[in-house]
């Protein structure tokens, strides 16, 4: 296939990370994508097939995306993007976030699918059963935003309703209530930013957990918001936890519409809210299915029989 060339402007403090110390970054895309770079200033000049240079030109957008969020470049970083590249994945969804044990990136199309979503809509449904990522990945998104100063706050929400228990029999103070539902969100967030960060940011009330009757009469501004369980929202509440939105915010609803905790499953704020809000601008929805578990392999098969179990009427 015929060779060709193309420039990519790029400001001077994004070329530099993209480069990398030493032009290491611009060797690994080299290899990956069977490519020449060369960064004369202003920018980067690809030579290579039109393919090839497509690749290596989405993955440099990518790189200077991650730059312009406040994202550090990293050799780890640039071999976990190709890794996932090289998997199938778009490589502006291939790292969510660089946490304290490396990259944090999506696992399969699914994953990636979410990813992108909640990068480009101001309101994000993440929807299937448990062990698919849809709360850890949110999380660690919403940790990355945090760190990068994107958002000033991260608000984490759940109804207070979870296999017939309620939270106002346990004991503590809210938070005490609150913390052990959020397992998932507390290893997301000590994961991309660190106990102690983690502690310090709630401390400035920067991350907030709550639930979900706590956020009404509120206007939620500059912040990336989780409502986690939401498949046990009633439809008010769901109404109410939407329209908590303002300025600069984003918001997350993750659950599994078959794990209905409340007494009349119909009134779930989830599967109604999918249903209205399907195809309305700046709203995305991402299923997963049981074959996107990413647990012990023994669990996609159990979701699997619960499935089968739950078409045939469950007698």
């Amino acid at each position: 296939m015929a060779r060709g060339s193309e420039f990519i402007t790029l400001e001077d403090g994004v070329l530099r990370q993209v480069v990398g110390p030493n032009s290491r970054h611009l060797a690994r895309m080299e290899s990956a994508y069977d490519v020449d770079l060369d960064a004369p200033g202003g920018g980067i000049r690809i030579n290579g097939s039109p393919r090839d240079r497509a690749d290596a030109r989405r993955m440099i957008e990518s790189l200077s995306a991650k730059v312009e969020q406040g994202v550090e470049i990293t050799d780890d970083l640039v071999i976990a993007i190709l890794r996932q590249d090289r998997r199938g994945a778009a490589a502006t969804g291939g790292v969510l976030a660089f946490g304290r044990k490396g990259a944090i990136t999506p696992t399969g199309l699914a994953q990636s699918r979410y990813v992108d979503m909640m990068t480009h809509c101001p309101l994000s449904f993440g929807v299937g059963p448990a062990g698919t990522g849809k709360t850890f990945l949110a999380a660690a998104y919403g940790a990355s935003l945090l760190r990068a100063k994107s958002v000033s706050r991260l608000v984490v929400t759940r109804p207070a309703v979870d296999a017939g228990e309620k939270l106002g029999f346990l004991p503590g103070d809210l938070n005490e209530k609150v913390d052990p539902y959020l397992a998932p969100i507390w290893e997301a967030l000590n994961e991309v930013l660190g106990p102690e960060q983690v502690q310090a940011h709630r401390d400035r009330r920067e991350i907030e957990t709550a639930p979900i009757a706590f956020m009404r009469g509120r206007t939620l501004k500059n912040a990336f918001v989780i409502v986690d369980e939401a498949q046990n929202t009633s439809r008010m509440q769901m109404k109410m936890v939407l329209t908590r939105l303002g300025e600069n915010s984003r918001m997350v609803v993750t659950g599994d519409p078959t794990q209905i905790d409340l007494l009349n499953p119909r009134d779930s704020g989830l599967s109604h809210a999918l249903r209205i809000l399907k195809g309305v601008e700046g709203v995305g929805v991402v299923e997963f299915a049981a074959e996107d578990v990413i647990r012990h392999p023994l669990v996609e098969r159990i979701v699997r029989a619960y499935d089968a179990d739950g078409a045939r009427g469950g007698t």
